[in-house]
């Protein structure tokens, strides 16, 4: 089950002029900066009330983010939800027919499990599932 509009992440093709930009536009400073190898993106993110924006920024032409960028401009690039058990949720979607562009959940950022469902299935939206790793 879907528990909260976990974040909005927004493709960008500079990192440090969009963080100032967003600094100044939320009146605030990221709470956390961090490399995701595994996707080849720089990410940075601000706490929204109980919800976060997160900046993503290609550090490869191989990347998701550098594909995407190359072919539509800077801005959303998917909806993420908070899951409580993002296995069963998956099963869940596979069963209503949704894509899943993950068999299996992967590490992302911000110390979450993640997966994605593909924006062909979900009215041409990229949604990401995220469950918290408990420590």
């Amino acid at each position: 089950m879907l528990t909260n509009l976990e974040h909005l992440g927004l493709a960008v093709n500079d990192l440090e002029a969009a963080t100032s930009l967003y600094t100044a536009l939320l009146g605030q400073a990221p709470y956390k900066r961090e490399h995701v190898a595994s996707e080849a993106v720089d990410t940075v993110f601000f706490q929204v009330g109980s919800s976060k924006i997160e900046l993503l920024a290609a550090t490869s032409s191989e990347s998701a983010i550098s594909r995407y960028l190359e072919k539509k401009p800077e801005g959303i690039h998917h909806v993420a939800f908070e899951v409580d058990d993002i296995w069963a949720e998956m099963a869940r979607l596979r069963t209503e027919g949704f894509v899943l562009l993950n068999e299996e959940p992967k590490r992302g950022a911000d110390n979450k499990l993640v997966c994605f469902v593909h924006p062909k299935s979900a009215g041409g939206v990229l949604v990401e599932l995220c469950q918290e790793i408990k420590q």
